[in-house]
């Protein structure tokens, strides 16, 4: 019903299309890519703001499947980090931009809000679980505060746009056209992919795909892959033109453990948790709940005040095997399993000669369950531990679109988008079978739980508006607009718990913008501007202000203030036949930040406490260029340096004074490097990656830091013709032992956590692509 209403709403409100030639550039064909080399990288000249764009040619070439996030971390600013070679495996992935963390940046398919990107996310879904990556036609990164018009309420730090191919990028030899990847790797990875495009360049158009992945973890045991389908059609009708889009995605992740400092030195970089040992977790949880039901001593079926297997007193408190020291270092198993829909129609069409509009309606319905075996809750049966859920399902249906009009040497532009989110949350407690057999497997849905902890019915609606005028005075460019919003998030309970029921919002009616381009020749501009934005409320149990208790809510909802940042650009670029480069200065001034303060371990599930805790300022410098050196061979290299700092102290409730003034931002590290060569020339193609970071802190007083690191990533190939394809790919060709993810259980004031996520050792794959 809902999907009939969304295109109902869309169609009948002439919903717009996401390929329109001012929203993604055309995807170069592999022969342009060959010449331009490195400049499959745009640096945005024109913009007046920092703002980059990464073609399809820089996807293509990491192994087939990965995150296209990954491809922009070579970007300045841009920190991305994830546990697996994809880039794909969710719980551990994290982007942050200029200090900004992932649900303070803005992300977008073609033009449909995808919402904060997070694990638990309540307001949209990932890239990788709504295209495939060899659908993807162009990324585009504002490192700043993004465009104005973008369809995002949380866009602080920066925005990232993807955009999907249009089908007339593959019927380059007449009107069907057709592609096919097998790739093989390590841990028994291998993924398939098929694609088949049909139609004209100029007329209806479409394309069809379907992939399937799949991986055994690197560490301990268990699997990861993914079923994703894809179609898109474009169907013009004189100057209209009208297109759809349809994906859906089926993601199973089996978890790698959570890691601390002290859990790396005493257990090792390889630990994991102990699937599919199930007796061992049995045995950490009954050791944990100090269950005693055999006779150590005598043998007898009888309990003997020691506990099992080990011999020890209950008495003298939990003692584990080996380096071991607590239950939370290996659970039995976890898991993300997400199931997802989209679906978009639209329509483009000219109002005159000197207007245009442009709509689009969509639809989204998620479902999706995270699943922890718990130690802490003991199944009905006498088994010491039981499967604990986060389960989440989400009916998302909004519109957005715009007017453009010229008049004279401005061009104005009106846009608006609605969005109406329904969101269910619950935690659940699913039954172990027995003591010895589990009964029942991470990678599918549980039924029957014994017990709901607390379940939620959320519901977020969404206005905002935009205008904008852009001044074309020759050399110099002006931008001057503004956007604004209110964002409404309502909490119902279904079984409440000590979560609380209620209203919040937030308003912000004026975000201005102002920017300038000046053309100081024809290769060199002078950029600049200013952008004001503020971040909505998230509706969710576990973030955002429901994340507390009912007391806690109705002493913060009235005073809460939503987060907000000022941002200030000012940079040069400049473009000619060899090199193509940027370089910036930037301040971020960052208002009102929320704190919401993690109680116990992340498995726990306490409430925590959110409040505003003061400011942040970030001042930073960025540069980036890519260099051709004939013969097939260019450079590329970047450099930022962010010096991101707290401006206040954390002071509770209760008046407990924190001291973080001064301290650096957690996850936010001072300097980020990369260098690349690239080749492709005669058929042959290669490209070998270095990537330096430097030291990040995962406390706000700094007292706990992951050092930095160099990773190398490689890839080589040859193409025998314009058809077929092999393609070798490498990561972390060192084999580098390091912490990738940092805060994957949250950040803390001070102390080793539980937080940490190891990165991936060396990986090698093999593709062979094939097409008609």
């Amino acid at each position: 019903m809902r999907i009939a209403t969304a295109l109902l709403m869309a169609s009948t409100a002439m919903a717009a299309m996401p390929a329109f030639a001012q929203e993604a550039a055309p995807v170069p064909s592999a022969a342009d890519a060959a010449v331009e080399g490195a400049n499959i990288i745009v640096f945005g000249r024109g913009e007046t703001r920092q703002v980059q764009e990464i073609q399809a040619q820089d996807i293509v070439t990491l192994t087939p499947g990965t995150n296209p996030l990954k491809a922009i971390e070579k970007l300045p600013s841009v920190n991305f980090q994830s546990a697996d070679p994809f880039g794909n495996y969710e719980w551990s992935q994290r982007v942050t931009i200029r200090s900004f963390s992932q649900n303070q940046l803005g992300f977008t398919f073609d033009g449909i809000p995808l919402g904060d990107m997070s694990y638990g996310n309540h307001n949209g879904l990932h890239i990788t679980r709504a295209i495939s990556s060899e659908n993807i036609g162009s990324v585009r990164v504002s490192q700043g505060a993004g465009s104005i018009g973008t369809q995002a309420t949380n866009a602080l730090g920066g925005t990232i746009e993807h955009f999907s191919a249009d089908p007339a990028d593959y019927l380059t030899g007449g009107a069907l056209a057709g592609q096919g990847n097998l790739t093989y790797g390590s841990d028994e990875s291998w993924r398939g992919f098929a694609r088949l495009a049909l139609g004209s360049r100029d007329g209806i158009r479409g394309y069809a795909s379907y992939a399937y992945g799949s991986t055994d973890k690197y560490k301990g045991n268990g699997t990861q892959d993914q079923h994703m389908g894809n179609a898109k059609v474009v169907i013009p009708v004189g100057d209209v033109t009208v297109d759809g889009w349809l994906s859906y995605s089926d993601r199973r992740e089996q978890d790698y453990q959570d890691m601390s400092m002290s859990m790396i030195r005493r257990l090792g970089w390889d630990w994991d948790n102990t699937y599919p040992d199930y007796a061992r977790a049995i045995d950490y949880a009954s050791r944990l709940n100090d269950v005693d039901r055999v006779s150590n001593s005598g043998g007898s079926p009888f309990p003997d005040g020691r506990y099992d297997y080990s011999g020890a007193l209950v008495s003298g408190g939990q003692v584990y095997p080996g380096n071991v020291t607590s239950a939370d270092d290996a659970y039995y198993d976890a898991a993300g399993l997400r199931k997802d829909w989209l679906g978009a129609l639209g329509i483009a069409a000219p109002l005159g000669e000197r207007a245009s509009f442009k709509l689009k309606g969509y639809y989204h319905h998620n479902k999706g369950m995270g699943l922890w075996a718990t130690p802490y809750v003991p199944s009905p049966n006498g088994v010491p531990m039981s499967v604990r859920t986060t389960e989440y399902e989400m009916d998302r249906i909004g519109v957005f679109g715009s007017v453009d009009f010229a008049l004279g040497i401005q061009n104005f532009t009106v846009g608006g988008w609605y969005e109406n989110n329904e969101f269910n949350q619950a935690r659940r407690f699913y039954a172990f079978a027995s003591r010895t057999e589990p009964g029942l497997s991470f990678r599918d849905y549980p039924k029957n739980p014994f017990a709901t902890q607390w379940e939620f019915d959320f519901t977020t609606d969404t206005i905002q508006y935009h205008v904008q005028d852009r001044i074309d005075l020759g050399m110099v460019k002006i931008d001057l607009g503004w956007k604004g919003f209110k964002v409404t998030n309502e909490a119902d309970a279904v079984v409440q718990a000590s979560f609380p029921e209620g209203r919040i919002k937030a308003e912000d009616w004026f975000q201005p913008h102002a920017g300038f381009a000046v053309e100081l020749s024809q290769q060199a501009e002078v950029f600049g501007g200013f952008t004001q934005a503020t971040r909505a409320f998230a509706s969710a149990t576990t973030t955002g202000p429901f994340s507390t208790n009912q007391i806690g809510f109705d002493a913060i909802k009235g005073r809460l203030k939503p987060e907000a940042s000022d941002t200030y650009e000012l940079g040069l670029r400049y473009h000619d036949g060899v090199f193509n480069g940027v370089i910036g200065a930037y301040l971020v001034n960052f208002r009102n930040r929320l704190l919401a303060v993690q109680v116990g371990s992340p498995i726990q599930g306490f409430a925590s406490a959110l409040q505003n805790v003061g400011n942040v300022r970030a001042i930073g410098v960025e540069a980036a260029g890519t260099l051709t050196l004939g013969g097939g061979f260019s450079l590329y290299g970047s450099y930022s340096y962010t010096d991101s700092t707290y401006r206040d102290d954390v002071v509770d409730d209760s008046g407990a004074v924190t001291s973080i003034k001064g301290r650096t931002v957690v996850d936010s590290p001072r300097h980020i490097a990369r260098g690349e060569i690239s080749y492709d020339h005669e058929g042959a193609f290669g490209r070998i990656g270095v990537n330096y970071m430097s030291r990040r802190y995962y406390t706000y007083t700094n007292d706990q830091s992951v050092p930095g690191r160099v990773i190398v990533d490689a890839s080589v190939g040859y193409h025998f013709n314009e058809n077929l394809e092999l393609q070798l790919n490498a990561t972390n060709l060192l084999d580098k032992r390091y912490v990738s993810t940092i805060g994957s259980g949250g950040f803390g004031n001070s102390g080793d956590a539980q937080t940490l996520l190891v990165g991936a050792p060396s990986q090698f794959f093999a593709t062979l692509k094939a097409g008609f």
